[in-house]
């Protein structure tokens, strides 16, 4: 129920037209239907300040009645902190006085001494001579609106501001909202990404993404962040990165069941962290693997024994086979340089490097091969099949003495007292990555062991 206070005007049909008869609600009972059918919480001041409506919404919100609120002169005392009186009601007031509505927040208190966060929207009332006669004033809890206000802030700063990829991923698995940070991960723009398929955007990895997007679709989040090697389709060419990946599913809050809308995708690109790690990683597992070499090797009683042991050791991890060949007598000091295979690892099998019995004929290198232009330049040489596949491949393998199946080899002289005796070839097949500038300073390692190994066993008086 609310209240209201009726004028004495009344209608005229013409001098000589009799009063109609009057039917349904009188005009204070039918202001306060009207008030109290409306959404909103609604309240009146009179130009005194004292309350002159109070709607049924307005009850809902704060607890009190129509009854216990109209005549009350101001908040104070009932729906408001004694000490926020004075500030609320002057701010309430001051809508007299200006033109427009007037938006203000603060807190009300209720019925049972709860404090409830409002937002205001109040207007002057004009009386008939035009003056300010009153306020009314409109209000709401604000925590849904505030509520709703973060949540678009926050969207807006993720998709804006965030240093972390954020990618709105529909129920097709396709990109409906992607923010700048993603959309420079992606090698694309934030609008060219939206509505591809994520395979026109990754060569490598998508088959793992999308398995995970599926998942979060169907079952909910996973409990912790994945991490994913991707490769990225750019205009620059193709890239190869780790994400650290998390996922949120979307669903509707208007429906009553859950209708998925999709995922939340946020990834951070941690390549050079994963790398760096993995560079440190393997830097240790070498350096083990050269300490472990030197104690196999020191129980070896010929010294072209130990030169196998570090060979062997080196493999591990590094490369699929690898072959030891010695300058022959005189050949470093001629126009031409000769090789002869002294040991290697076996081919097709696994197996221990073993001593090779060609009884020092040379290797038939060609002009030019790897292992001679590293003797020639004391250097390391690196040589790989390019775009050459299948049966190209393996000709290209065996033109240079290698086996078949090798597609990559890194070439390293063995130099030992300021003499060049030789070089070691490490060979990798095409489950393997070429090899870098980090594999060549290890294999440079390698060489020196088996360098010093060979040069001892040289100084030692042959058996037999």
């Amino acid at each position: 129920m609310s209240a209201s206070r009726r004028s004495g005007a009344t209608d005229e049909l013409g001098p000589e037209g009799p009063e109609p008869e009057r039917e349904g609600p009188a005009g204070s009972d039918l202001l306060a239907a009207l008030l109290d059918g409306m959404d909103a919480a609604l309240c009146a001041f009179d130009a005194d300040g004292v309350v002159t409506h109070w709607n049924r919404e307005a009850e809902r919100v704060l607890g009190w009645t129509a009854e216990e609120a109209v005549g009350r002169s101001g908040f104070a005392g009932w729906a408001v902190r004694s000490a926020d009186a004075e500030e609320v009601e002057a701010r309430l007031m001051s809508a007299m006085d200006a033109p427009g509505r007037q938006v203000n927040e603060f807190a009300l208190l209720t019925k049972d001494g709860r404090r409830v966060l409002v937002r205001t929207q109040s207007a002057a009332v004009r009386g008939p001579d035009g003056k300010p006669a009153g306020v009314y004033c409109a209000f709401s809890e604000v925590h849904a609106q505030i509520d709703l206000e973060r949540s678009i802030a926050l969207s807006e700063a993720l998709l804006e501001d965030a240093g972390w990829g954020v990618v709105l991923v529909d129920a097709d698995l396709r990109p409906a909202v992607v923010n700048a940070y993603a959309a420079r991960a992606l090698g694309a723009g934030r609008t060219s990404v939206l509505g591809r398929p994520l395979g026109e955007l990754l060569t490598q990895g998508v088959e793992e993404l999308e398995s995970a997007l599926t998942h979060v679709l169907a079952e909910g989040a996973p409990p912790a962040p994945a991490e994913l090697w991707v490769t990225v389709r750019t205009p620059e060419g193709e890239r190869r990165r780790c994400w650290r990946n998390g996922f949120v599913r979307l669903s509707s809050p208007l429906a009553e069941e859950p209708v998925p809308l999709g995922v939340g995708w946020l990834f951070q690109d941690v390549t050079d962290t994963r790398q760096g790690e993995q560079e440190a990683s393997l830097l240790r597992f070498r350096a083990q693997q050269l300490h472990r070499a030197a104690r196999a090797a020191a129980e070896c009683e010929n010294p072209a024994e130990a030169a196998t042991v570090h060979l062997d050791f080196a493999l591990a991890g590094f490369a699929d086979h690898a072959l030891i060949d010695r300058v022959a007598e005189g050949g470093a000091d001629t126009g031409r340089v000769r090789l002869v295979r002294i040991a290697e690892t076996p081919s097709g099998a696994p197996g221990p490097s073993r001593l090779d019995g060609r009884a020092g004929l040379p290797v038939l290198y060609a002009d030019g091969h790897p292992a001679l232009q590293c003797v020639e330049r004391a250097g390391s040489v690196r040589a790989g099949a390019g775009s050459l596949k299948g049966e190209a491949a393996r000709e290209w393998a065996l033109a240079r003495q290698w086996p078949r199946d090798t597609v990559h080899a890194l070439c390293t002289v063995l130099r030992s007292r300021g003499r060049t005796l030789g070089a070691v070839t490490f060979l990798r097949t095409s489950n393997r990555t070429a090899f870098e500038r980090a594999d060549a300073m290890y294999a440079e390692d390698v060489a020196a062991h088996i360098a010093t190994a060979l040069d001892l066993a040289a100084l030692l008086p042959q058996e037999g």
